[in-house]
């Protein structure tokens, strides 16, 4: 394991967010940067019976419109929580190893954080904790502007191609048995609950 990796904030990670905390010993979560959309910092992609569906965190417009990420408030003005709750547990409810994880899930569908950042910290730990993966993981205090390109994933995971900053050349999508196996083709770099929802223990070694 090297040096301290650099990332944004994330709802639910894709794979490839843990594949890459799993190779460093200490992680450090940008909060100074300006806030951007469409990223994976509120939404995550999970498998259901009719495909692919994003599930996103709404976020309060502010003044302006630009803000840095550590002032994202969430927007609880409809009842999302429940609809990402209802969805997972639909997509998932069938799969080996659901009933062994969910139950701890389901603290952040009911508790309302203020900011984003801080239920997105919150599901990380969890997650790295079921996993069995021991992390630190700290806040910038500052805007990192100079960061070797291997520890610098900021701009790299992201879900769409055209926003990525480079390619990452060090993550390969390995499948696992997905839940709608027989209806759709393997779907690679999914959030981490479909890996973990469908091969249990197994998750950190398949991260590997």
């Amino acid at each position: 394991m090297s040096k301290t990796l650099c990332v944004t904030t994330a709802y639910y990670p894709p794979v490839q967010y843990f594949f890459h905390i799993g190779r460093h010993s200490s992680i450090c979560v940008e909060q100074y940067e300006s806030y951007g959309k469409q990223s994976y910092r509120n939404r995550c992609r999970i498998l259901s019976a009719n495909g692919v569906l994003t599930l996103s965190v709404p976020v309060s417009q502010k003044n302006g419109g630009k803000f840095l990420t550590k002032e994202a408030e969430i927007d609880y003005s409809e009842n999302w929580q429940r609809l990402h709750l209802r969805t997972i547990v639909s997509a998932y409810k069938n799969s080996p190893f659901y009933d062994y994880y969910i139950d701890e899930l389901h603290p952040f569908f009911e508790k309302k954080e203020k900011y984003l950042l801080d239920l997105n910290n919150a599901i990380l730990s969890k997650l790295l904790e079921i996993i069995g993966l021991k992390r630190k993981i700290h806040l910038t205090e500052d805007y990192i502007t100079s960061l070797p390109e291997a520890f610098d994933l900021r701009e790299v995971i992201h879900p769409k191609e055209a926003r990525r900053k480079a390619p990452d050349l060090l993550f390969t999508a390995h499948p696992y048995t997905q839940t709608f196996a027989e209806r759709f083709p393997f779907e690679a770099n999914l959030s981490i609950l479909d890996l973990l929802f469908c091969t249990g223990p197994e998750t950190a070694a398949h991260l590997k």
